[in-house]
């Protein structure tokens, strides 16, 4: 991809959706691609995170203790906790399918971060709405599941 084509992929990617465009070109010029081939572990829980990546195409299934949490498609992202909080991987990323991601590693995405406080600012903002959202989707669930059989 060259990096106009990058930058306006990286617009449709909610991390980035709230960047201007000179925001979106620095995070193009450090975001490498990686092709990966179907059954890739591409992060594995429980080890040291150093970057993030962004699906450009394919399929990328999260899985913790062996349950899958999430089946991502182009324009989601994983790996953002890790580069945020330096704490081991919460889950284990493998491409279902052959895919092409852009990866942001931790040192450059920091540099950005700490040269533009509008762009730290778009990013906890977006994700502060994801973790809302996975909560009220959590609670819909759980208050629409059935009762198990014998629970008081």
């Amino acid at each position: 991809m060259i990096l106009v084509e990058k930058i306006l992929f990286l617009r449709h990617v909610s991390l980035f959706s709230h960047m201007t465009s000179r925001e979106l070109g620095r995070i193009a010029e450090i975001a490498e691609e990686h092709v990966v081939p179907a059954g890739t572990t591409i992060i594995r829980e429980g080890e040291h995170g150093d970057c993030l990546y962004v699906i450009v195409e394919g399929e990328v299934k999260i899985v913790h203790d062996e349950e899958e949490l999430a089946s991502l498609g182009p324009e989601n992202y994983f790996g953002e906790m890790s580069i945020l909080d330096n704490e081991p991987r919460s889950a284990t990323a493998v491409a279902a399918t052959d895919g092409l991601l852009l990866r942001i590693t931790q040192k450059d995405f920091h540099g950005i971060l700490a040269r533009n406080f509008a762009s730290t600012l778009a990013i906890i903002k977006t994700l502060s709405h994801r973790l809302r959202t996975q909560i009220a989707s959590r609670k819909a669930e759980t208050t629409s599941s059935p009762e198990k059989p014998g629970a008081a």
